[in-house]
């Protein structure tokens, strides 16, 4: 049976980790609230964006773009995983990193090439002695911003323009609430023309366009292609601190249970050494008569 020197020790450590995870909770809370406000105006902002470019599309003759190219052929494709740069978050970097192994396994009967690049150590660190990794971008999932998105778009087009991937597909946690996360694989390159929308309204021919119609499509579906990034990225990182809330909120939880566990138990044993001293104090005076 522990003394209660050990009992109290392990009190001392459990009351430090119910301390920390209860703070990890917090603030895992507020960078949700910041996280999910981004996320609620990017999405109002791509509503609009893919509204406007189909409208646009459906103004001018030919809305053929290199983004928007089928390949009659697939061969090659890159892959392009977001995960989360730190643990504590339950199963929420396993869980997607499981079902793109599983899909890779599924699938990889019909490419000759499957290449990986990475957002974030989790994801990276789970693949990298798997298959071919060709970059990892490094410390881009903690604070999603635009900038870096674009940059990681910019690379992923120049590689399929230029014939080096026939498609690109995007893998990540869609944030549902704080208890659940869905992992979603989809194919981003060629842009699937019908996720421009299907509208049938065509701008009217007495708007001035400088540039022309042409040259302005031309410069939003990159721009439509960075955002689906930038958008992953928030959907990523809403989903990270809703399962480290969750996480720490268990934790803590479990700490509690433990400490009241424990607590008993010590009281036990104080008590039963109380009981000890008193029997040794009645034996010795019953020897002394």
């Amino acid at each position: 049976m522990p003394s209660l020197k050990e009992y109290k020790t392990k009190l001392h450590s459990l009351k430090n980790t119910a301390k920390m995870t209860r703070t990890m909770k917090l603030v895992a809370a507020s960078k949700l609230r910041q996280t999910h406000r981004l996320q609620a105006n990017a999405k109002r902002y791509a509503q609009q964006l893919t509204a406007f470019i189909g409208r646009l599309a459906n103004s001018v003759e030919s809305a053929a773009h290199p983004l928007l190219t089928v390949r009659p052929q697939v061969t090659n494709i890159l892959v392009l995983v977001i995960t989360s740069d730190k643990g504590l978050c339950g199963g929420f970097n396993n869980n997607l990193n499981r079902r793109v192994w599983a899909w890779i396994n599924e699938n990889k009967s019909k490419y000759q090439k499957v290449d990986m690049v990475f957002c974030g150590k989790k994801g990276f660190m789970f693949f990298k002695s798997r298959l071919t990794i060709k970059k990892h971008y490094e410390n881009v999932t903690a604070k999603p911003n635009f900038i870096e998105a674009e940059k990681i778009g910019v690379e992923l087009n120049k590689a399929f323009v230029a014939g080096e991937y026939d498609e690109v597909h995007i893998a990540y946690n869609r944030f549902n609430n704080p208890l659940s996360q869905t992992p979603i694989i989809e194919k981003i390159l060629p842009i699937d023309a019908k996720s421009l929308g299907e509208s049938k309204e065509i701008l009217s021919a007495h708007y001035i366009f400088e540039p022309e119609k042409e040259e302005l499509l031309k410069f939003l579906i990159p721009k439509y292609f960075y955002f689906r990034i930038y958008y992953a990225l928030l959907e990523n990182s809403a989903g990270e601190h809703g399962a480290r809330m969750t996480a720490m909120d268990k934790a803590s939880q479990n700490a509690t249970d433990l400490i009241g566990k424990f607590t008993l138990l010590r009281n036990r044993a104080r008590q039963a050494s109380i009981t000890k001293e008193l029997i040794e104090i009645v034996s010795g005076a019953e020897a002394l008569k």
